[in-house]
């Protein structure tokens, strides 16, 4: 039984500890077939629309709540990887238009992704810019009222399964990041092509997409022209500590199958759990769960609070709790000893799935670029004694 008592902390009331609740017995009652990632995705996305969860994932007009968003992910990764990717999705693909769309947008899509009719996808990442977002070279060209896209969007989530996709390319004559405008897309327009299906240690919806000669409406842009930088970023805020969130689901899952195994398997007719060298990684175990929490929800309740940026506490929940939840589950997969590398193993899935989470919305080599730069910047700024 997972350790629930941190829904006590001070960062959450009633109303977090009831959706947690909630959250958690959808995914009880979960039976995900993995042989089919799109199937299931499609799958998943419709029933959360069906059981109200993808309520937490936009909004029309108040701030989306990072505590709902990390505990739903918390709470879907410890039990299902891919039902926590599927719930992610619905908003990041949509987080531009919740927090920068017009109202036609916003009636437009928000009523049915939260429904789980339609399937968002965010994209982003291009072959040659990962990370390094203001190296984006895909363009959107005006041309009278329409902007044409040319160019390749490279691992994206939902690529091929997806409704809608929220796209970033360069619109004006602009170097870097100023260059750079968002736009919502969809599958059926002429020019765009699903150019490659990408097969991962943990399946997941993945694509290369290509565009070419691709016509849109003007009102396909998100905000204004030259904004899209600043819109993925305020965007990634939101939705860094989400990803912070479920490697913790999953550290917590590991925690779980290793508490169970040491409880039970005997060594010279004792539990290992006797052994002080098993404890002593049961104790590491625990105490990067709880400090992985920590660091998770003050980022999100700063950011529910009215923060207008919380990057430095996203940075660092996402660093700390995907490096720690890789280190968890390797230890859990050591407890199992043989039976931790056998496929199927609860264990051995999420000593695939975790991985990722190190690498997507910023590696943890950037987050330290992040967090350093943000602390050198405070200390510039600081005011002498």
């Amino acid at each position: 039984m997972a350790d629930r008592s941190f829904l006590n902390w001070p960062f959450f009331n009633e109303c977090h500890r009831a959706w947690a609740a909630e959250v958690e017995a959808f995914a009880l009652g979960l039976e995900v077939d993995h042989a089919d990632a799109d199937a299931a995705c499609k799958a998943l996305v419709a029933a959360m629309g069906d059981a109200g969860l993808l309520r937490a994932t936009a909004s029309s007009n108040q701030p989306l709540s990072v505590r709902h968003l990390c505990l739903a992910r918390e709470m879907l990764a410890r039990l299902d990887g891919l039902a926590d990717f599927a719930f992610a999705m619905q908003g990041l693909g949509t987080g531009a238009i919740s927090l920068f769309g017009t109202d036609a947008q916003k009636t437009a899509w928000l009523p049915k992704t939260t429904a789980g009719e339609a399937i968002a996808a965010f994209a982003l990442t291009e072959p040659q810019s990962g990370s390094d977002v203001a190296n984006s070279a895909m363009t959107a060209t005006r041309d009278g009222g329409d902007f044409v896209l040319n160019g390749d969007k490279a691992w994206i989530s939902n690529g091929g399964i997806a409704d809608l996709y929220t796209l970033f390319a360069r619109s004006e004559d602009l170097p870097g990041a100023r260059g750079l405008s968002a736009f919502l897309v969809t599958p059926d327009l002429t020019g765009f092509e699903v150019v490659e299906r990408l097969d991962t240690i943990a399946p997941h919806p993945l694509a290369t997409l290509r565009f070419t000669d691709c016509r849109i409406p003007a009102s396909a842009m998100v905000g204004a022209p030259g904004a899209g930088f600043k819109i993925a970023m305020s965007v990634l805020d939101v939705f860094r500590s989400t990803v912070a969130a479920a490697a913790l689901g999953f550290a917590r899952r590991a925690l779980d199958e290793a508490l169970g195994r040491v409880t039970s398997r005997q060594v010279q007719g004792s539990p290992l759990a006797d052994l002080q060298m098993v404890q002593g990684h049961i104790a590491d175990m625990a105490l990067d769960v709880d400090a992985a929490a920590l660091l998770i929800y003050r980022a999100a309740w700063a950011k529910d609070q009215g923060a207008p940026r919380i990057t430095r506490e996203a940075a660092m929940a996402k660093l700390f709790s995907t490096e720690r939840a890789q280190v968890v589950i390797d230890k859990a997969v050591q407890l199992f000893g043989g039976e931790g590398v056998r496929s199927g193993n609860a264990v051995e899935r999420l000593y695939r799935e975790i991985r990722a989470l190190r690498i997507y919305e910023g590696a943890s080599d950037v987050q330290k670029v992040i967090i350093a730069r943000q602390t050198l910047d405070a200390h510039a700024g600081a005011m002498p004694c």
